[in-house]
């Protein structure tokens, strides 16, 4: 009865250890934008995480908690055992007639020392960390309730450990990061992983690559030339228009003023058709036109599709020196991520436009 007891003592601090370690790893694991879905679509274990995850200085008290509790289950469970199995297993090995008293004691406590520490690193470690980091939202959520009880009754402990190590890492000139950025380099070997892992298709890998790459890319880079652009005269007449809006390739034209150098505005072929098919009066180019972006050389493809999204537009102008010297769409940068994927819908549209038309 006392051996019964005692193993149900040791699973429950194994099994202590267990929920800490798969609390620590799937907070850390888990991503925000995940457990903000899951809050909006109802649950309320993921509205009580959902603070905890969004608030750096609470996810570092929340490990905090979760690393307490480990250090005191794995203490307790050491202790607990040898007092509790090692005068158990001693007469074992006296009744071997090959061990005095003394080492009888002592192989007995190695062996207990020995079994615990394995099954705590399997069953209270490993197996929990794997789970905590496979399954990290529904972990994180299935252990809440007991680490908000924990984190309560550690609360003294937390503080104190906190404050000790930021009060060593001050002393050793070390800033505080409360919230892991990955680097480029990390976020590349990250994607290599998990396509050598099968996670990710040899196309997608390279959209994520090229999407990374954005940050190098300047406008040159993703523009269309000067010498390519089609553009409208601003006192062209309404028949030139429509001629143009007919025969261009494009669904945006830059509305200039003399030459390319003094672009005014853009012009959407969809305004010219419903000018058409209402009748009435014919409108003019300054009455069709839409106001232009104008972004320089050297701005990153990343900062134009921001740019792009903010002002509500699909293309900008871009100059050098005063200059116009190319023309940028968000397509254009679209298709530095998606390759000869955005090449494909670009023939899709030129289709579906043509036969509009037809």
């Amino acid at each position: 009865m006392l051996l019964l007891s005692t193993l149900v003592v040791i699973a429950l601090l194994i099994l202590a250890n267990a929920l800490y370690v798969a609390a620590e790893f799937s907070v850390v694991s888990v991503r925000r934008s995940r457990i903000a879905e899951l809050a909006r679509g109802g649950s309320r274990l993921a509205a009580k995480l959902q603070p905890i995850v969004d608030d750096p200085k609470e996810l570092d008290r929340y490990i905090a908690g979760a690393q307490v509790g480990i250090t005191i289950s794995s203490l307790v469970l050491g202790a607990y055992g040898q007092a509790q199995i090692t005068p158990l297993l001693e007469p074992v090995f006296e009744g071997l007639g090959w061990l005095q008293a003394a080492a009888a004691q002592s192989t007995a406590a190695a062996v207990v020392l020995v079994v615990l520490s394995v099954m705590q690193m399997v069953l209270g470690e490993l197996i929990p960390k794997s789970i905590g980091m496979q399954f990290p939202a529904r972990t994180a959520m299935l252990t809440s309730a007991p680490m908000g009880f924990s984190l309560r009754v550690f609360r003294p402990f937390i503080w104190l450990l906190n404050g000790s190590g930021l009060a060593v890492l001050r002393l050793l000139g070390v800033e505080h990061e409360e919230r892991r950025v990955h680097s480029a380099e990390e976020i590349h070997a990250l994607i290599r992983e998990s396509s050598e892992g099968g996670a990710l298709e040899d196309d997608e890998e390279a959209r994520l690559r090229r999407a990374l790459s954005l940050t190098d890319r300047r406008a040159t880079d993703v523009m269309v030339p000067r010498d390519q652009m089609v553009g409208v005269e601003v006192d062209a007449t309404f028949a030139d228009v429509v001629k143009l809006a007919e025969d261009a390739p494009f669904t945006r034209l830059p509305v200039y003023r003399g030459d390319f150098d003094d672009v005014i505005g853009t012009l959407h072929t969809k305004d010219v058709t419903l000018a058409v098919a209402n009748g009435g009066e014919t409108p003019s180019v300054r009455e069709l036109m839409r106001p232009v972006l104008t972004v320089g050389e050297g701005t990153r493809a990343d900062r134009i599709i921001a740019l792009l999204r903010e002002h509500h537009v699909q293309q900008a102008v871009v100059t050098s020196h005063g200059r116009v010297v190319g023309l940028v769409t968000f397509e254009d940068v679209l298709g530095e991520v998606l390759g000869h994927l955005a090449d494909e819908l670009k023939r899709a549209r030129s289709a579906k436009r043509k036969k509009g038309k037809s």
